[in-house]
């Protein structure tokens, strides 16, 4: 086992003492980035990119080679879960993506099977193993997967949606359904996460991008309920070392109290809700991770700084802040503007973590 040269990250979300606070971006290998745009044309398509594990190693490790950032995450997608329930997900040029089979009845989801991490996605669990190999503890790697109700909206659905009418009259008119396959993507998060970590992961985030679009009775019981029982299935110590569980549900911040009840170690949160406040609400229970606007991306460098001031000044002092965006970093930000923001969140925080000082 390689020692970690930089776990600022994994401290951070243990709450434990760091010297500055650590910061990585969601979609941080990406579009903006002039290198990526070269890989993935080398690589023909974003899936023919996704499941070559040599090339997702490559864009996984390109930001790292610009900035200073304090963890890498698995370059992948969401959706490979549900093209490996046989779904056959594919990309329309300027509709994102698409499934060649879509849920429509009860019968379609009980012919579901539960994929099998090794067998059936183990172009992604070859992709951590030699992203590990290649980082050689530099900073931790993270894993990650889709949120149960996130991956059925797309499923039923059969691609992106605004306003979920599918999905949304199953849950109403056949729960029974809806809730068989939010099950069975919940066994398939859990086997497909725990296989990431055992290839090498040393944090996973769940990403539930729809379910603030719940009410807040549905929330709970087709959303946070199959997250809390992926948290409660997730090997959560691996190499000799605890692997901290991110709950993100994006417009969640209604119901941070339930959230951080989930076992999870960390929450992510969108840029509407003030971090102070949130951890105000939550206290020492989780740590909190985020959450500028990514549009302040945008901005000039000075503009992005006092953003970051802000941000940090609303959190406080101590340890359990990871920084973030809000949501992922847009294909049109300028990299020397990610360059900026990252510099400003380790140079302006170290006070925050000096016990002796005083912030005014």
């Amino acid at each position: 086992m390689t020692e970690l040269k930089n776990d600022r990250f994994l401290r951070a979300l243990m709450r434990q003492p760091v010297d500055v606070t650590p910061v990585w971006m969601m979609r941080q290998a990406g579009r903006y980035l002039p290198e990526y745009r070269a890989s993935r044309a080398r690589a023909g398509d974003f899936m023919g990119l996704c499941m070559n594990p040599e090339m997702a190693c490559e864009v996984t490790l390109q930001p790292l080679d610009r900035y200073p950032l304090d963890a890498a995450i698995l370059f992948s997608d969401i959706l490979t879960i549900p093209d490996a329930m046989g779904q056959g997900l594919y990309f329309e040029t300027g509709e994102g993506p698409r499934f060649r089979k879509v849920i429509n009845s009860l019968a379609d989801i009980e012919a579901l099977p539960v994929p099998d991490p090794e067998q059936d996605l183990g172009y992604v669990m070859d992709a951590v193993r030699t992203i590990r190999r290649e980082l050689n503890g530099r900073v931790p790697l993270i894993g990650f997967s889709g949120s149960p109700w996130t991956l059925a909206t797309y499923m039923v659905e059969g691609g992106s949606s605004k306003d979920f009418r599918k999905t949304k009259a199953m849950l109403y008119d056949q729960p029974e359904a809806m809730h068989l396959l939010l099950d069975k993507l919940a066994q398939s998060v859990t086997s497909y996460l725990n296989g990431q970590i055992l290839a090498g992961a040393q944090a996973v985030q769940i990403f539930d991008t729809w379910g603030g679009n719940l009410s807040a009775d549905a929330y709970q019981k087709f959303s946070l309920a199959y997250m809390r029982k992926i948290v409660a299935g997730l090997i959560r110590e691996h190499e000799g070392r605890k692997i901290p569980v991110i709950l993100f549900t994006k417009n969640g911040g209604l119901w941070l109290e339930s959230i951080a009840d989930a076992g999870a170690d960390a929450l992510g949160l969108d840029w509407t809700m003030d971090i102070g406040v949130a951890r105000s609400r939550v206290g020492a229970k989780v740590a909190l991770q985020g959450n500028m606007d990514p549009t302040v991306l945008y901005a000039k460098p000075a503009a992005i700084r006092a953003e970051v001031a802000r941000i940090l000044a609303s959190y406080g002092k101590g340890s359990g802040h990871v920084f973030n965006l809000g949501h992922g970093i847009t294909p049109e930000v300028d990299p020397a503007h990610a360059g900026a923001f990252i510099e400003a969140v380790h140079e302006l925080s170290a006070i925050y973590h000096d016990p002796n000082a005083i912030v005014v």
